[in-house]
């Protein structure tokens, strides 16, 4: 939720940041209209209240004509309170529901563009040259038959597709990621936690998943529970409606956690292999922290992303997302790109995002420090989302016979094996 304020103060610099966004700039004057007509409305209870009030205080003074005089006008000002209320809160309600329909506000060194327009900040590492050591390159879904990591067929066999098995060294390098990542993450000042993956309402709309990215939520109907599509979700709504201590911040969380997207409007997009799919855990890095550190908060869970990257060593690049594919809460985002050597591209498997206020707003989490209380900021990266990782790590460590060497780092969780052998 963007600040009321800020849009009364300044509603081009709203309509700037939606138009960048490819969103309706017309909606911030719904919003404005709607602020009025609460205000109108709230002015108009206070009067008839004060009114009400004023004239109680003579009851008790008042005798005989005048008394049932004044009593009479109390009672019809007790059924203007009781309208005027309602009116209020049908003004509040309507407010509300344009406030929450507008994006954060977009941080103005963001390119403006969509999804291509992306700026590239660097590339890091080297890709190897397959000609040149004389094999042809196998995608992920081979090399996963060949070593008995994947079991696409009997996924879709199961719950239909875009699902899978890992099985074998798939389901052990899942275990030997995931540590890794939960090791460095708490190296970092990170607290581990195991999120719930099922949150209620006010869990989902507060981070802002109940927008644009309302068509790839799954929902349960039955019980008025979602399921998540990252952990994201259920950390940013451990402290809502909470005030936080600003000299406790950062407060840095880590969650492992199942995640599920519908993945509407991809057909046809990544079908094959599990590099695009229904359900994949991942292990998301969130951060509270103070409004003016949020900027060096967010390049930190950069660095964080990238230190992890470097571990599995596979090359990637980094990337300043355009306006127009940041979603709903973002005010500015970065995305950690590893490259594909079957697809001869780099593809996203990490993201970090400055929030600013607008889902601490939406939660009601707030900080108090030495100037009282305010509003506080919200970021998170992905560190390791498990299925994107294999697809990089099999791709880019595999070898002329279709074993795949594992990286240095995560031997210590493997027994110390130094690849995964073609059963």
């Amino acid at each position: 939720m963007i600040d009321l304020a800020t849009l009364r103060q300044d509603p081009d610099s709203v309509r700037k940041s939606q138009e960048a966004r490819g969103e309706s700039t017309s909606l911030v004057d719904e919003v404005l209209a709607a602020d009025v007509a609460r205000r109108a409305a709230v002015s108009a209870f206070e009067t008839v209240r004060a009114e009400q009030k004023s004239l109680g205080a003579l009851v008790s003074k008042a005798t005989g004509d005048e008394k049932a005089e004044i009593l009479a006008k109390t009672k019809v000002l007790s059924e203007q309170v009781k309208a005027t209320e309602a009116e209020v809160r049908e003004a509040d309600a309507a407010l509300d529901e344009k406030v929450l329909a507008l994006s954060n506000i977009v941080d103005p060194e963001v390119p403006v563009g969509g999804e291509d327009d992306f700026v590239v900040i660097k590339e890091v590492g080297t890709k190897r040259d397959f000609a040149a050591e004389g094999f042809e390159v196998r995608d992920h879904v081979d090399l996963g038959n060949l070593i008995g990591a994947i079991d696409i067929e009997r996924g879709a066999k199961v719950s239909g597709s875009r699902f899978y098995y890992l099985t074998g060294p798939g389901a052990m390098l899942e275990l030997a990621l995931v540590q890794l990542a939960m090791n460095k993450a708490q190296a970092n000042g990170f607290l581990p936690m195991i999120p719930p993956a099922l949150v209620k309402p006010a869990a989902m709309e507060g981070t802002g998943f109940l927008g644009q990215a309302a068509e790839n939520v799954y929902r349960l109907e039955a019980d008025d529970m979602y399921l998540v599509g990252t952990a994201e979700v259920p950390l940013a709504a451990y402290h809502m409606d909470e005030i936080l201590d600003i000299a406790e911040m950062p407060k840095r969380y880590v969650g492992y956690s199942p995640c599920y997207r519908r993945e509407a409007g991809s057909h046809g997009k990544d079908t094959r292999g599990i590099f695009r799919v229904h359900w994949f855990d991942k292990v998301e890095m969130f951060s509270f922290c103070p409004v003016e550190d949020a900027q060096e908060e967010h390049k930190r869970l950069l660095a964080f992303e990238e230190e992890f990257l470097q571990a599995i060593e596979v090359p990637y690049r980094v990337i300043d997302v355009a306006s127009g594919d940041l979603g709903s809460s973002a005010a500015r985002k970065f995305d950690c790109e590893a490259w594909v050597p079957s697809q001869e591209r780099y593809r996203e498997v990490t993201s970090t995002s400055n929030c600013t206020t607008f889902q601490s707003r939406r939660l009601r989490i707030r900080g108090r420090g030495e100037d009282g209380v305010s509003p506080i900021a919200t970021l998170n990266g992905t560190l390791c989302a498990i299925t994107r990782t294999i697809v990089a790590i099999l791709e880019n460590h595999q070898q002329p016979d279709g074993s795949v060497r594992i990286p240095e780092a995560l031997r210590p969780y493997l027994g110390g094996a130094e690849f995964f052998h073609v059963k």
